[in-house]
């Protein structure tokens, strides 16, 4: 596994290309305008701005996450953001929100619930916790992709590695994978359940900048998953990702690739009458 530091210089290079799938999905909730919400495990801040940009005028984004060194670059960053004053940030786990019960008008959670350790219900249950009634949770995981454009076998037998079925592991039951989500919210009491799709197409001719993100992401989705490839594979993928080499995948003059993100939506319920009066 990367570091934190080479993790966060990673999502940074990938930023640009996965930034048009995330305005998306964040436009398609149609936050309320001068809410207060919550990113919960924001990482180095990527979705902060966006966030704080759909609910303009005013509103408020609390960014939440367990890392000091993220949380670090996720602060230096909203520095030199327009709406930096209407952003903050607490160091804290997604597992245990330190937060009251309906402190926020909305919950975001972007590749964090379902890919870290803990029961992912149980996550969902605590955002739904500090979600006012009628209020919406909402999480954006990456869902699928195809980057080797001509390599259909190597891709496929990559996509069968520890690193292609992560965070998945073949002990995991059904219920745990990420394409479940909508049974996570409902098993944490959410109603108006819906799932939609986002999809980034990328292909040629690529700017510099793109094909560094698309290498990264390439970094980030595969590793170095020798050990688990044929040789022949392994020696393939190494060639074809290596920008030195004249049969470099990001710099096909043909290039096309797709990559998707999914969105699973819930909200939560208003209390009864009863529970009201208490």
């Amino acid at each position: 596994m990367p570091d934190t530091t080479s993790t966060a210089r990673l999502l940074r290079i990938v930023d640009c290309l996965r930034e048009p799938a995330v305005v998306s999905a964040i436009d398609s909730l149609r936050l309320p305008k001068g809410s207060h919400g919550l990113d919960a495990g924001c990482g180095i801040g990527s979705h902060m701005g966006l966030l704080a940009r759909a609910i303009a005028p005013g509103g408020h984004v609390t960014g939440l996450d367990s890392s000091a060194e993220h949380l670090a670059i996720a602060i230096e960053s909203a520095r030199h953001s327009e709406a930096s004053d209407r952003m903050s940030f607490r160091q804290g786990s997604v597992g245990a929100l330190p937060f009251e019960s309906g402190a926020f008008d909305w919950a975001w959670s972007a590749d964090c619930v379902g890919s870290i350790p803990g029961d992912p219900v149980q996550m969902v249950e605590g955002l739904a916790r500090v979600v006012k009634p009628g209020g919406i949770v909402a999480l954006l995981l990456w869902s699928s992709q195809r980057l080797l454009p001509g390599y259909p076998l190597l891709e496929a037998r990559l996509d069968g590695t520890s690193a292609g079925i992560a965070p998945a592991t073949d002990r995991w039951p059904p219920e745990r994978h990420f394409l479940r989500s909508l049974g996570w919210l409902s098993h944490a009491g959410l109603g108006e359940l819906a799932a939609r799709t986002f999809v980034v197409d990328v292909h040629a001719p690529l700017s510099e900048d793109q094909r560094a993100a698309l290498a990264a992401i390439i970094e980030m989705r595969w590793g170095n998953p020798n050990a688990e490839l044929p040789s022949d594979d392994w020696a393939t993928f190494e060639r074809i990702r290596d920008r030195a080499s004249p049969d470099s995948i990001v710099d096909c003059a043909d290039y096309f690739g797709f990559f998707t993100y999914t969105l699973f939506r819930g909200r939560v319920p208003m209390r009864s009458v009863t529970e009201r009066a208490h």
